[in-house]
């Protein structure tokens, strides 16, 4: 299968998923009374979701990458050139997975590792669309590890949509604010129930449900919490326990050198940048009213005396 339509099956299995994913979300939700647009949706969605994984793809690809596959020759160990695309994908499942959960725990336990990580954690409400928010750092490091050996190593070019493809639709499945049983399954496949808990705001689960994909990661390592299904045993809590900025670029600094929002709103400059993204989404919202919400105008006087004679 040539790899453009690939990428346009991928594609279209991708969002025929969210579809999927949101109706789930609203018939069988994991705690009631979420709202869709919940608070951080439009950061999630439009800086993480778009604009920030558009211009990482370009980065990681292009200029990391592609400047070692040119400086390196790794044509002696691409042992998996010759496999069914299937078998790739799921090496690079297996492989992958298995790092991101080793890495994932370091991210917990350092305090260094854990400023690139938290950005991930800070929403007070989970759904399908909170995974997407992850600082960029954390992005460029593990996307580095996953894609630069499928391509290092002589993989099919149709691996990467997949690959891709498949993180996104778990990615939105362990986020989703679904209620989901999957019995004896729970123990290999990464479920909704075990990561939810993972984002709660609990100690003791902090350093726990590290798996993204594969549960076994965490049962085989001692650090599963599996609560199980009884009656009214959910977290109640997301985020984090101390305050965390709302905006994009806010986040991204506070990762860098910790700072109060409240007492830099001093500033006059600070509080312009604050607020000029509300003010502006204000402004819009008065003219989509106005322009929208307008009376009816008044017939003229020709109009009126033309209806009175009829």
């Amino acid at each position: 299968m040539p790899h453009w339509d690939v990428i346009t099956v991928t594609t279209a299995i991708l969002f025929t998923w969210i579809a999927v994913i949101i109706t789930w979300e609203r018939v069988a939700p994991y705690r009631k009374g979420l709202p869709f647009f919940r608070e951080g949706f439009w950061v999630d969605l439009v800086w993480y979701t778009l604009i920030q994984s558009y211009f990482l793809k370009i980065l990681i690809f292009d200029y990391i990458i592609a400047p070692i596959n040119r400086s390196h020759d790794w044509s002696q160990i691409q042992f998996v050139k010759h496999w069914p695309v299937g078998c790739q994908v799921l090496f690079f499942l297996f492989t992958h997975d298995l790092y991101i959960y080793l890495f994932h725990r370091f991210q917990h336990a350092n305090k260094y590792f854990w400023r690139i990580h938290e950005a991930h954690h800070s929403g007070k409400q989970v759904d399908f669309l909170a995974g997407s928010r992850s600082h960029i750092l954390e992005i460029i490091i593990n996307q580095t590890i996953e894609f630069a050996p499928i391509i290092i190593l002589g993989a099919d070019p149709a691996v990467i949509p997949i690959k891709a493809m498949l993180d996104a639709m778990f990615g939105m499945f362990i986020h989703a604010n679904i209620k989901v049983n999957l019995g004896k399954l729970k123990y290999i496949i990464n479920t909704p129930e075990l990561h939810l808990w993972h984002h709660a705001n609990y100690q003791e689960v902090f350093h726990a449900n590290f798996s993204t994909k594969f549960a076994f990661w965490d049962y085989l390592f001692g650090t599963v919490y599996d609560p199980g299904h009884a009656p009214g045993d959910k977290p109640e809590n997301w985020g984090l326990y101390y305050d965390y900025p709302r905006d994009y670029f806010l986040q991204h600094a506070f990762s860098v050198k910790r700072f109060d929002e409240q007492k830099l709103l001093k500033y006059p400059w600070f509080k312009s940048y604050y607020f000029l993204r509300p003010n502006v989404l204000k402004t819009l919202g008065t003219k989509y009213r106005r322009t929208f919400n307008k009376p009816s105008p008044l017939p003229q006087k020709e109009e009126l005396q033309e209806e009175i004679t009829l």
